[in-house]
C-alpha cells in the first residue's frame, strides 16, 4: 500500500470524520481518479509532436495515453473531425496516490514563483481542476530531450460532494493551496 493511502486512512479519515461530523467512514471522500490531459495543438502540422507528448505522459504517469481525436471540424484551425489532437490518461489506485504524490511533494514546489494552487478550481461537485504550464516540473522529463514545452490539465475528481469537502480533503493529502 502506498504511503499517501495509509495516510489517508490513518490520519484523513479521523480528522475529515470529526471537521464533518461523519456517521460512517463510508461518508468520508476519498480520491476516485486522476485525469491527466495534454492538448498538442501543433499535432496538426507536425504528427510528430503528438508522439513526442504521448512519450513524455507515459514517462510522467507511468501508464500509456489514450490519444484523443477532435470532435467536430473547425476551418479556422483547420481542423478536421477524427484529427488527433492530444492525449490523456486515466489513473486509478496506488498509481494514483503515487501520482499525487509526485504532484504536490516533488512537481508542485518546483515550478516558478509558486505561491500555491488556487483554491478556486473546485467544479461545485468537490472534484478540481489544475493547469501546468510546463511538464518540466516532474523529475522524470529530462530537459535536454525536450523540443517543445507543453502544458497540461491535471483533474483530480473525488467522491466529496461539496467543494468545501473536496478542498478539506485535498488539504489534508499535502496539497499546497495559496494563503488567503
Amino acid at each position: 500500500m502506498s504511503q499517501l493511502k495509509e495516510t489517508y486512512v490513518n490520519d484523513v479519515v479521523p480528522a475529515l470524520t470529526k471537521q464533518f461530523s461523519y456517521t460512517s467512514v463510508m461518508q468520508v471522500p476519498k480520491l476516485e481518479k486522476i485525469v491527466v490531459n495534454m492538448g498538442v495543438g501543433d499535432a496538426i502540422q507536425t504528427p510528430k509532436a503528438l508522439e513526442d507528448a504521448v512519450a513524455e505522459l507515459a514517462q510522467i504517469t507511468g501508464q500509456k495515453p489514450v490519444i484523443t481525436k477532435a470532435k467536430k471540424s473547425i476551418a479556422n484551425f483547420k481542423l478536421r473531425e477524427g484529427m488527433s489532437i492530444g492525449c490523456k490518461v486515466t489513473l486509478h489506485g496506488t498509481k494514483m496516490y503515487d501520482f499525487y504524490s509526485k504532484l504536490v511533494n516533488l512537481a508542485l514546489p518546483r515550478v516558478r514563483d509558486f505561491r500555491g494552487v488556487s483554491s478556486k478550481s473546485f467544479d461545485g461537485r468537490g472534484n478540481f481542476t489544475l493547469g501546468v504550464k510546463e511538464q518540466l516540473i516532474f523529475p522524470e522529463i529530462n530537459y535536454d530531450k525536450v523540443n517543445r514545452l507543453r502544458g497540461m490539465d491535471i483533474v483530480i475528481v473525488t467522491s466529496a460532494k461539496t467543494d468545501e469537502e473536496g478542498y478539506a480533503l485535498l488539504k489534508e493529502l499535502g496539497m499546497p493551496f495559496e494563503k488567503k
